[in-house]
C-alpha cells in the first residue's frame, strides 16, 4: 500500500515537472546551452559581495544628470564623477577656400574640445580644457591645431574672496590674464581678428603660460578687474629679469541695453616665442595700451546690436614720434533673431597701424543657423587687405559646430 502511495505521488509531480521544463524546451532553439554552461563554469565570479543588496547611490553622469544638492563625496564610488563635476564637448568642422593666401585650394579643418568643470565649495571652479584637431587651412578660424593629439590647453581655478571679490590663477598656452574682464562687446565674431573686439594688447591675452587675476563687483553693473601674465610655469619664473611680464586693469559698466569699458595694459616687448626684446642699451622696452569698448543693444524689433572698440598703443623702445604710436579699431553689428539664427557683420583694422599710415582693413559677414539642438551651421565670408604687392585675402568658409 505504501509503495502504491509513493507511485501516486510521483505521478502527481510529473505534470509540475513538465511545466518547469516546458519553457526551457520552447526556448532551446534560441539558446546555446554549451556557451551558457561554459560561462557558468569559467566566467562567473562569486564573491562575498555577490549577494549584497545593490547600492541606492546614484552615480553622476558626465553631463551632470541626477545632481542632488544634498549628496556628498561619500555617496559616490571612486570610479564615478562627483556631484559637482560636469563635462561639455565641442567639435568644429570647416570646409572652404581662402583666395590670395599661400594656398588657394579647398581645404577642410576640424577640432575637438573637452571642457571639465569641478566645484569643491559650491562657489569655486576648477576648469580643465583639452583640445585636439588639424586646422592649418585658414588663418582666420580660431580652431585647434595640435596634429590630432589631445593636449591640455588650460587649467584654471577661480574662487570667491568674499561677496564681491573673485580671484583666479591659470596655466596653459591658451590662458588669458583678462579671464575675469567684463569687456563691453556683444558681437559674436567668427574671424579670429575680430574676437578681441578691436583690442589687441589692452586685453592682456599674450599667451605667456601663467596668469593671475581678480575682479571686483561694485553692484549696479559696475565692475573692475586686475590681470597679470608671466612665464611662471617655466624656468624663467614670475616677475624676474628673464621672464616676460604683462599687467593690466579694466573698469566697466554693463547694463541691459548698453555698456562701456576701459582697459589698460603694460607689456614687456617680446617676440613670437615670448622672448623679451632687448634694445641696444640693454633695456627691455614696454608697450602701454589703452582700449575703449562700448555696445548698444536696445530691445527694439529688427534693430541690431552695435559694438565698437578702439585702442591706442605706445612703444617706449621705438625712437621718433611717428612710429611709436599705433591704433586699432573695430565696429560690429548683429541681429540675434533672423529666422532661426544670427546675422552679423563687422569692419575694422586687420592689425594695429602707425598713426601716420593707412589701416589695412578687414571685414566679415556671417549667418549662424541653429540647425538642431547642439548643431550650428555658419557660412562666413571675410576679406583682408595686404600691403605692397601681396594679394588681398578672401575667405569663403562653411563651419559646423556640434556642442553636447
Amino acid at each position: 500500500m505504501r509503495s502504491t502511495m509513493k507511485l501516486f505521488q510521483k505521478l502527481l509531480l510529473a505534470p509540475a515537472a513538465l511545466g518547469l521544463f516546458a519553457p526551457l524546451a520552447a526556448n532551446a532553439n534560441e539558446s546555446n546551452f554549451r556557451d551558457v554552461t561554459s560561462y557558468s563554469q569559467d566566467q562567473a565570479q562569486v564573491t562575498l559581495d555577490t549577494f549584497k543588496p545593490l547600492s541606492s547611490k546614484n552615480p553622476l553622469l558626465a553631463g551632470g544628470e541626477g545632481v542632488n544638492q544634498n549628496q556628498t563625496s561619500e555617496d559616490f564610488d571612486v570610479d564615478t564623477f562627483s556631484a559637482t563635476t560636469k563635462a561639455s564637448f565641442t567639435s568644429n568642422f570647416a570646409i572652404g577656400k581662402e583666395e590670395g593666401g599661400a594656398d588657394e585650394t579647398y581645404v577642410a579643418n576640424f577640432d575637438y574640445e573637452i571642457a571639465l568643470q569641478s566645484s569643491f565649495t559650491g562657489d569655486d571652479s576648477l576648469d580643465v580644457v583639452m583640445q585636439a584637431g588639424v586646422s592649418k587651412g585658414y588663418t582666420e578660424l580660431d580652431m585647434t591645431d595640435s596634429s590630432k593629439k589631445v593636449t591640455i590647453d588650460t587649467i584654471s581655478y577661480t574662487t570667491p574672496l568674499g561677496d564681491r571679490v573673485s580671484a583666479f590663477y591659470a596655466f596653459g598656452d591658451g590662458v588669458a590674464g583678462s579671464a575675469l574682464y567684463n569687456t563691453a562687446c556683444v558681437y559674436g565674431a567668427q574671424a579670429d581678428t575680430f574676437t578681441d573686439c578691436g583690442i589687441s594688447a589692452a586685453n592682456v591675452d599674450e599667451g605667456l603660460g601663467s596668469a593671475l587675476g581678480a575682479s571686483f563687483d561694485f553692484g549696479n553693473g559696475f565692475t573692475a578687474a586686475l590681470a597679470y601674465e608671466g612665464q611662471g610655469n617655466s624656468t624663467k619664473g614670475f616677475v624676474s629679469k628673464e621672464s616676460t611680464d604683462a599687467i593690466g586693469a579694466q573698469f566697466s559698466y554693463i547694463g541691459d541695453t548698453y555698456g562701456v569699458s576701459v582697459s589698460w595694459a603694460n607689456i614687456e616687448n617680446h617676440d613670437a616665442n615670448n622672448n623679451r626684446v632687448i634694445t641696444l642699451n640693454k633695456a627691455v622696452g614696454h608697450t602701454q595700451s589703452v582700449g575703449f569698448n562700448a555696445y548698444y543693444s536696445p530691445d527694439l524689433p529688427n534693430f541690431p546690436s552695435i559694438s565698437a572698440g578702439l585702442e591706442t598703443n605706445h612703444d617706449d623702445s621705438v625712437a621718433g614720434t611717428t612710429s611709436d604710436q599705433t591704433s586699432h579699431y573695430f565696429i560690429g553689428i548683429q541681429w540675434d533673431e533672423v529666422g532661426d539664427g544670427t546675422l552679423g557683420a563687422a569692419i575694422g583694422s586687420k592689425e594695429p597701424y602707425n598713426e601716420n599710415a593707412d589701416a589695412l582693413t578687414m571685414y566679415e559677414v556671417f549667418y549662424s543657423y541653429n540647425y538642431a539642438d547642439g548643431i550650428t551651421i555658419t557660412p562666413l565670408i571675410y576679406s583682408k587687405d595686404n600691403s605692397g604687392s601681396t594679394a588681398d585675402e578672401t575667405g569663403v568658409i562653411l563651419k559646423s559646430t556640434f556642442s553636447f
